[in-house]
């Protein structure tokens, strides 16, 4: 390619998170290569930052292994016309964000047409399905670590890794001062404020929520207010009148709430980062939940458990997900209690782990250093 032509980059995230992370990147990327072009699989916010979307990840977000079965056919059909696609257009570089059931086959796919990937947001193997590192060693050639201890891991095992940072690094300015949320939603800025986080997916949500719609029957405070983070296209079944929704900025309900409820995953670290206390919990379907216990080579869920090699934050996982277990970890966090301050003052040493800001920056250096244009 000349350098006369703009450059491609086929980009594929498969998850709400994905797709933030996609839309911050390919904003840095921009930013050091205004002629670049961008098309793939993501999300609004990938939409926004200037990218053609050919799948949403509305459709492409799934959990579980049984979940992910059951739309075998329809994953199967898109794998097809990626692959198509990316052989009709030719990008100068395929980037893959996290998603790793289906960007790892992609990979593969790819890799005899000798097209050059980098994948940002590795998939965490180290924490199950080590096997994997074999794919990644021999199909990416640029591997992009958001966590400290990735890179020393993957170099280990012959991958070609680089700790750029981690995107929670950067400097978080809310879109809103508290007085300015509280008021929206008919708070009282006095009162705690218990943020619930079930998930963004429809299956999590189903799962979840009746077990913290129990809970907070549980906890018998007058004082207590409720809200829920709401993830987009999601369908809530009927909740409580007084309980309050936030879908425009949840990181709004993590910034000025008191404690949080919050299923497994990137909210369980973006609550150290926002310094509010967690409590995290997960519950799968009885195959997927037998096949992940098994596979699983870590001794947490939570990673701000894992960055921290002990346990900050109580986690309930499967059976353990009980309202029960729930109250009783969540009541002391809402008050000034000794768990409290043991929490806040553990996530200090976590967030220090994640980095300098910059971190998008850092990987667009990094993806376009070796972008042949």
């Amino acid at each position: 390619m000349t350098s006369s032509q703009n450059t491609v980059f086929f980009l594929v995230a498969g998850e709400e998170s994905g797709d933030i992370h996609g839309a911050r990147l390919i904003s840095a990327l921009k930013e050091k290569c205004p002629d670049a072009s961008f098309v793939g699989h993501g999300g609004n916010k990938m939409k926004s930052a200037g990218m053609d979307i050919l799948e949403h990840v509305d459709d492409l977000s799934m959990m579980g292994f049984t979940e992910v079965l059951k739309h075998l056919p329809y994953m199967l059909n898109v794998m097809g016309n990626t692959l198509g696609k990316i052989q009709e257009i030719k990008p100068h570089r395929l980037i893959l964000i996290d998603y790793p059931g289906f960007n790892l086959r992609l990979a593969k796919n790819i890799h005899p047409l000798g097209l050059p990937i980098t994948y940002f947001i590795m998939p965490q193997v180290w924490a199950w399905k080590e096997k994997r590192v074999k794919t990644i060693r021999k199909c990416v050639d640029q591997a992009l670590c958001i966590f400290p201890f990735e890179q020393e891991w993957f170099e280990q095992r012959g991958v070609n890794a680089y700790f750029v940072g981690h995107p929670f690094s950067e400097f978080h300015k809310p879109t809103m001062h508290k007085e300015a949320f509280f008021q929206k939603h008919h708070l009282d800025i006095n009162k705690p404020l218990l943020v619930l986080f079930p998930g963004s997916r429809q299956q999590e949500i189903n799962r979840h929520l009746p077990i913290f719609k129990k809970t907070v029957s549980l906890i018998k405070d007058s004082n207590l207010q409720l809200i829920m983070g709401k993830a987009p296209n999601i369908s809530l079944p009927s909740i409580p009148n007084n309980w309050k929704i936030e879908e425009e900025d949840t990181s709004l309900c993590l910034e000025y709430g008191t404690a949080v409820l919050t299923s497994s995953g990137t909210a369980t670290l973006q609550s150290a980062v926002q310094d509010i206390p967690a409590v995290v919990s997960y519950k799968l379907s009885v195959g997927s939940w037998l096949l992940a216990k098994n596979l699983s080579r870590v001794p947490f869920a939570a990673m701000t458990n894992l960055i921290a090699g002990k346990q900050i934050v109580p986690e309930f996982l499967q059976y353990e997900m009980t309202a029960e277990n729930l109250a009783e970890a969540v009541k002391p966090l809402l008050y000034n209690s000794h768990e409290r301050k043991n929490m806040l003052m553990e996530y200090e040493e976590v967030r220090r782990t994640l980095g300098m800001p910059g971190a998008y920056e850092r990987a667009a250096d990094a993806i376009l250093s070796r972008t042949v244009r």
